[in-house]
């Protein structure tokens, strides 16, 4: 063993002792950092070419890359839609490197065991029905594009071929209807041979963002053979929720495949006082849920549901002397695009266990009492226009005159020590968006948002 390596190791339990106190003094200083410090990224330095070990590795670091870390895991990083990390999923998550496990097979199987408990409490979480079954997945769009790809499937069996064997100009054309898709659709039916131009925008309802049923209906009947529905619970821009029973109905009196979209709308199901907006989830083919956004795991985490995992095995198994075989219960790695991957599912299973359903609960109603405020906020500024009534934990607005792209992006940035947000477009127009999701976000930091927002909108040019 290298010299180096052998003295790191021998003194492990002070460098881990050093780090954690380093890392502690992070999260700590959260609350006063600058949301998105204005710095440049430091020169490239060369390779190093000899060992000098952890600590001195640590001491570079935090001269050259950390002044420049945003504040993301804090309460007023709004852009995106951006959760933390709770402390038990940032113990599970440090737990995870340090076990280091590969839990994709049945041969070393205590990992994906843990796994499939903690699908079941999601399962449970969102009140889904056994016939769901799931896997743990990078993100949202990782979750979609599995769920296209057990829908390509699906449409190969109506037609008697399989993609996933004979390929998929064997399946022919393919039609994707949706009335406000997620950008990462267009990209997984890239991924998947299916073509961006396989997305069909069906019109969405007066002011909505949801799909109008009336007008689904018309593009089935104009279709060729069975379609894939993609629906929205939670849109990125408004957290509109499409009539999820209606196209349910659509799907079964047309013989779809229905996929949800519902990254972080899903959450609303954890609240009495939302979870009608949520309803009808467990109805959907294929289902994708965030959990690095409102369950506050850290990135990159999120789970994919189907009611056919026979076709999700049938698209990602994997032949390989060394691996199980696929059986009733087929391993991990017959299920997602990875071989191998870390033990995911450890910092979700952590949240879980140590915040419950009530624990989550608050987050959530905490989160969108605060997207209400700083809505009602926004609605009472000179200056200002919000765009869409606060439907659960996003704000969406503009300036009340002139609101080009170029005058917001001047107001993002002279917001950007206290809060940041994202740009967006919203029936054609550029505006700002601040999305409530990290689980330290608490009135005052609202009321913050609130006072600063203020004084940049009195601040900014008029020309």
């Amino acid at each position: 063993m290298h010299p180096q390596l052998a003295a790191d190791l021998a003194a492990l339990p002070d460098l881990l002792e050093t780090t954690r106190q380093h890392a502690a003094a992070f999260l700590d200083g959260l609350d006063q950092a600058p949301v998105v410090p204005a710095r440049p990224a430091p020169e490239p330095a060369p390779l190093p070419e000899h060992a000098s070990g952890l600590r001195d590795a640590l001491g570079d670091f935090t001269a050259r890359w950390e002044p420049g870390l945003s504040a993301s895991a804090g309460p007023r990083y709004l852009g995106f839609v951006t959760g933390g990390a709770t402390p038990a999923a940032l113990a599970g998550d440090w737990l995870t490197a340090a076990a280091d496990q590969n839990s994709m097979s049945s041969l070393d199987a205590t990992g994906q065991h843990l796994e499939r408990e903690t699908v079941g409490w999601l399962r449970a979480l969102f009140g889904l029905s056994d016939a769901h079954h799931g896997a743990l997945v990078s993100g949202a769009t990782q979750s979609n594009t599995v769920g296209l790809a057990i829908a390509r499937e699906w449409l190969g069996e109506r037609r008697g071929v399989s993609p996933a064997e004979d390929g998929v100009a064997a399946l022919g054309p393919v039609r994707v209807l949706s009335g406000a898709a997620h950008s990462s659709i267009a990209k997984g039916l890239s991924v998947l041979g299916l073509g961006r131009a396989a997305l069909v925008t069906v019109p969405t309802l007066p002011d909505r963002e949801a799909v109008d049923p009336a007008a689904l209906e018309r593009a089935l009947q104009e279709a060729d053979g069975p379609c894939v529905i993609v629906a929205n619970a939670g849109t990125v821009n408004t957290v509109d929720f499409d009539d999820l029973r209606a196209l349910a109905e659509l799907r079964d009196r047309y013989g779809c495949w229905l996929h949800l979209d519902a990254a972080f709308g899903a959450f609303a199901a954890l609240s009495p006082r939302h979870a009608h907006l949520a309803d009808g989830l467990d109805l959907a083919d294929s289902l994708c849920i965030d959990l690095h956004k409102w369950l506050n795991v850290p990135y990159d985490s999120a789970v994919q549901f189907t009611r056919r995992p026979d076709l999700q095995a049938r698209v990602f198994q994997n032949a390989a002397a060394y691996l199980g075989p696929l059986g009733d219960t087929p391993d991990l790695v017959h299920l997602t695009p990875e071989n191998s991957r870390r033990l995911r599912a450890l910092p979700a299973w952590f949240t879980l266990r140590a915040y419950g359903r009530e624990g989550h609960r608050e987050i959530v109603e905490r989160c969108v009492e605060g997207a209400r405020t700083l809505g009602a906020t926004v609605a009472a500024l000179d200056g200002l226009r919000l765009l869409s009534p606060v439907h659960l934990n996003v704000v969406c607005f503009t300036l009340a005159t002139r609101p080009t792209a170029d005058r917001l992006a001047a107001l993002a940035d002279a917001l950007a020590t206290e809060v940041f947000l994202t740009p967006t477009v919203h029936a054609g127009l550029p505006a700002l968006r601040a999305a409530f999701s990290n689980w330290r976000t608490a009135p005052e930091d609202v009321r913050r948002v609130g006072a600063a927002l203020a004084a940049a909108v009195r601040q900014l040019p008029l020309d």
